[in-house]
């Protein structure tokens, strides 16, 4: 049999197919969204606009997930290369600009996914000056939220709010890529100098020896003492919320390859094991990890899409080779998964790319919905699965 007349494997026609269906609907969504933004989460499936609040008129840029929608139009740039998607996405960095400059929204953590994806990969990729001006901004500003001498970078709300004071998320791993770029860019190391006291108090802290994680920590943001992990989102305490371990798996990892520190490797790694030991037979999690097959809780595929990303990009800095392929091969069954279960069927279904997400069950938000870092992470998940070498915006 000669190469042309080989067939691809179930596996990579699969993944054709899910990335036709992606692109369409995000070209559709472009026709409808434009430069305005989609709330956090689908109402029955399809994304409103995002609500007017804080002065801000619908569709404004505020709340955190913004950016996912600028980077999913990278990513459909580097799934097609058609200039339509490099020009929607480059479309969003006056919001952004606007957004820094004009101190709106920013007394949050999460300016290192706002600005990396929105901001830091423009600037990468074609040089914008805008984009590279508004991320230092933001770097700055998550600067301000740098807590001596606890070493962290506190998560949530006004400096001075007592319930938000020296508390941290698991989420705020894959926010410190930001700080790292402002580093290299600069030549200053304060910004690294940050991420890496950060991340390690996270190792420290916010891993239990159990393997699984808090979704948050407090310290003593005066002495720096640590003092107790909680949960916003998860079941219980004690329990481990899926998304934040696999926020962990690929947030560790992330911070492992800019530092170089293997101690953050055998936390992504500890975070992996733990997740995938915990998977049902689908290979999507439920939204809190103590559940399992027959407890009728619900799942979140936009948990298990974070995970896809993280375990590819772990199996690609763990030495042992076995090790790489063992999580080489849990992202692409959990990816297939996704693909075969979870994925919307095209604009006409649903505007988001992927089902069955649960943003907060505790308090009833987003629960079994399409979530916008869900859709990101399934693109990212499908363009690593497809472009090899691809190059991440982390």
């Amino acid at each position: 049999m000669t190469a042309t007349n080989v067939r691809p494997s179930p596996d990579a026609e699969a993944m054709t197919a899910a990335v036709t269906a992606a692109i369409r609907t995000v070209e559709a969504n472009i026709d409808a969204f434009g430069t305005r933004y989609p709330a956090d989460t689908t109402v029955a499936n399809r994304y409103p606009l995002r609500p007017p609040t804080a002065g801000q008129p619908e569709g404004a840029n505020v709340g955190w997930t913004t950016s996912f929608w600028p980077g999913m139009l990278w990513l459909a740039h580097d799934l097609t290369g058609d200039e339509r998607y490099l020009q929607a996405a480059q479309s969003h960095v006056d919001s952004f600009a606007d957004r820094v400059r004009g101190g709106i929204d920013l007394d949050t953590h999460d300016l290192g996914f706002l600005y990396t994806l929105a901001c830091v990969t423009p600037a990468r990729r074609t040089g914008d000056r805008r984009a590279r001006d508004a991320a230092l901004a933001a770097a700055d500003h998550l600067m301000t939220r740098f807590l001596e001498p606890a070493g962290i970078i506190q998560a949530w709300g006004d400096l001075a709010d007592p319930r938000q004071r020296g508390r941290t998320i698991i989420d705020s791993l894959m926010n410190t890529p930001l700080l790292y770029w402002a580093s290299q860019t600069t030549g200053d190391d304060r910004y690294a100098t940050a991420a890496r006291r950060h991340t390690a108090q996270l190792r420290e802290h916010i891993l239990r020896p159990d393997g699984t994680t808090f979704h948050t920590f407090y310290w003593d943001a005066e002495t720096g003492a640590p003092l107790r992990g909680e949960t916003e989102q998860g079941h219980g305490d004690d329990t481990c919320w899926a998304r934040g371990q696999a926020w962990g798996i690929y947030g560790f990892t992330l911070n492992h390859r800019y530092t170089g520190d293997p101690t953050l490797l055998a936390a992504a790694s500890t975070c992996a094991d733990h997740f995938l030991a915990r998977l049902p037979a689908d290979h999507v999690g439920y939204w809190d990890l103590e559940f399992g097959d027959g407890s009728g809780e619900e799942r979140d595929s936009s948990a298990a899409a974070i995970a896809a990303c993280g375990l590819a990009e772990l199996a690609g800095s763990v030495a042992d080779a076995a090790r790489a392929k063992g999580y080489r091969d849990a992202a692409q069954r959990i990816l297939r998964s996704l693909v075969d279960n979870y994925a919307a069927g095209g604009p006409m279904d649903s505007n988001a790319l992927l089902l069955h997400g649960v943003y907060d069950k505790p308090k009833g938000i987003g629960v079994d919905e399409g979530t916008l870092w869900g859709d990101y992470f399934y693109l990212e998940a499908l363009t690593r699965a497809t472009i090899p070498g691809w190059t991440s915006p982390w």
